[in-house]
C-alpha cells in the first residue's frame, strides 16, 4: 500500500468520522439546546473573567487598566506572604470549616433518613416543605431575624429579664460566635441538601426492604444495613465536594452575622479579602493573589479528597 493509499484512507476515515458526529449532534438537538443557555452562562460568567487573575501578577492602575497595568511577578505574594493577618484568616477558615463538616454536614444525611422513614405521606411533604424553606431566604433577612431574636432588646433577652434572669449578649461574644454560624447553617442549608439524599434513598431496589423485613430486621437494622451502605456514594461525592470549599467560609453568611464585637473571630479568608479591597486603600493586585491562592488550595483539597475515596474503594468524582 502506498502512502497516497493511506492519506485516502486516512480522508475518508475523518469524513466518516465527522459524518457521524454530525448525525449524533443532530439526532440529540434537543439536548445540545437545553445545554446552550447554561454552557454560555459558564462562558460569560465563569470562563471569560478568569482572565482578570492576570492581575494576581501586576501592579494594578486604574488609569491602564487591567491589560495595560505592568507586570510585578510575585511581588504581590510577597507582600501577602509578610501579613500575620492573613495567616490567622487562614487558620480562622480552616477551623471554621472542618467544625463545618463535623457539626453541618451530618445533618441532611440524616433528615433524609428521618424523613424516609415516616409513613404518613402528608405529614413528611409537610414537614420536607418546612425544612426547604430556609434556603430560599437570604443571609440578610437571617441574619435580621435574629438580630429580632438575640439582641440586647431581643426576645429571648426580652423572657430572660421577665423571669429574672441575667441577659446575654449572643451576637456580641465571641464564644457564640462559632456555634450560631453552625445552628443558621444547619436551619438554612440542611432541608435543601436533604433533596439529595432523599433523591438517593428513592433509587434504592425496595426488594432489599421487603426481604429484610422477611426475614425479620427491625427498622434500625434496615437502615445500617441497607440505606446507610447505598447512600454512601452520594454521601462521598457531597463530602469531597464540601472538602473542595474548606477554603471559603459562607461569605454572605459570616458578612451577615459579623459585628466589632466579634471582629477577631469572624475575619475568615473572604472577610480578609473583603477588608483589604474595600475597607482600605484598594489594591485589586493584591487581593486578587489572595482570592488565586485560595482557588488553588481549594483545587488542590478537592483533588487530594477524590484521591482519598478512591484509595477507599470509593469511586470518588471523577470516576
Amino acid at each position: 500500500m502506498t502512502s497516497q493509499d493511506l492519506r485516502r484512507g486516512k480522508k475518508k476515515s475523518f469524513a466518516e468520522s465527522a459524518r457521524h458526529t454530525c448525525f449524533s449532534v443532530w439526532k440529540h438537538r434537543q439536548i445540545y439546546v437545553i445545554l446552550f443557555l447554561p454552557v454560555l452562562w459558564y462562558i460569560i460568567f465563569a470562563y471569560i473573567p478568569m482572565a482578570g487573575l492576570q492581575l494576581a501578577f501586576k501592579d494594578y492602575k486604574a488609569n491602564l487598566g487591567i491589560w495595560g497595568s505592568p507586570w510585578n511577578g510575585l511581588e504581590n505574594y510577597q507582600y501577602v506572604m509578610r501579613d500575620p493577618a492573613f495567616f490567622k484568616a487562614i487558620g480562622r477558615t480552616l477551623s471554621i470549616n472542618l467544625l463545618r463538616l463535623v457539626f453541618v454536614f451530618p445533618f441532611p444525611v440524616m433528615f433524609a433518613i428521618m424523613l424516609n422513614e415516616i409513613r404518613f405521606p402528608r405529614y413528611r411533604k409537610f414537614l420536607q416543605t418546612v425544612m426547604t424553606f430556609p434556603n430560599f431566604l437570604s443571609w440578610v433577612i437571617v441574619s435580621s431575624i435574629l438580630i429580632n431574636i438575640l439582641s440586647f432588646d431581643g426576645m429571648v433577652n426580652g423572657l430572660l429579664s421577665l423571669i429574672g434572669l441575667e441577659t446575654v449578649n449572643f451576637l456580641g461574644s465571641e464564644k457564640l460566635f462559632q456555634p450560631l454560624l453552625y445552628m443558621t447553617d444547619v436551619w438554612k442549608s440542611s432541608g435543601w441538601n436533604t433533596i439529595i439524599y432523599l433523591a438517593a434513598i428513592t433509587g434504592i431496589d425496595q426488594s432489599q426492604y421487603e426481604a429484610a423485613e422477611v426475614d425479620g430486621a427491625s427498622r434500625w437494622q434496615r437502615i445500617v444495613n441497607i440505606t446507610l451502605p447505598n447512600l454512601l456514594p452520594t454521601i462521598i461525592i457531597m463530602f469531597i465536594l464540601t472538602t473542595g470549599n474548606l477554603m471559603s467560609a459562607g461569605f454572605d453568611q459570616i458578612f451577615n452575622l459579623n459585628n466589632s464585637a466579634v471582629k477577631e473571630v469572624a475575619e475568615t479568608l473572604d472577610m480578609y479579602i473583603y477588608r483589604i479591597t474595600f475597607q482600605s486603600a484598594p489594591d485589586f493586585g493584591f487581593s486578587t493573589a489572595v482570592s488565586l491562592f485560595r482557588s488553588i488550595v481549594n483545587m488542590i483539597l478537592l483533588v487530594l479528597a477524590d484521591r482519598g475515596s478512591k484509595a477507599m474503594g470509593g469511586n470518588g468524582l471523577f470516576a
